[in-house]
């Protein structure tokens, strides 16, 4: 019977290699998104979802689909597949709406002034 010690040592040092690496970073992207979202909440004082968090949602989710590619986990495949095209189409629509809010901002209907109100003090 093994200890958990060797178990630990067997599984993240006997069999680190590149993919393991590939899995680890994937992952620190998937959990780095949870820590813009709360710090971002935090300086808001409420939540919220930044744009950051999709785009680390849609690096950590790729990396993720690689890396459930090379391990053949059907399971992993289909559920970091489908996650993808929520990031993506997430991104799309923050896209849009910058688009939009540019081109209201890039011409006002009066003529007058594009500072803010801090701007303007």
């Amino acid at each position: 019977m093994t200890t958990a010690w060797t178990w630990l040592h067997d599984v993240f040092v006997e069999r680190f290699d590149v993919w393991l690496m590939v899995g680890l970073i994937a992952q620190a992207f998937f959990t780095g998104r949870f820590i813009i979202q709360w710090i971002a909440s935090e300086r808001a004082r409420k939540s919220i979802v930044p744009a950051t968090f999709w785009t680390f949602s849609l690096g950590g989710g790729f990396l993720l689909l690689v890396y459930a590619i090379h391990r053949e986990d059907p399971v992993f495949i289909i559920g970091q597949a489908a996650g993808l095209i929520v990031y993506i189409r997430n991104l799309m629509l923050i896209g849009g709406e910058r688009k939009r809010s540019g081109a209201t901002a890039a011409a006002p209907a009066n003529g007058a002034s594009m500072a803010s109100p801090a701007e303007a003090v």
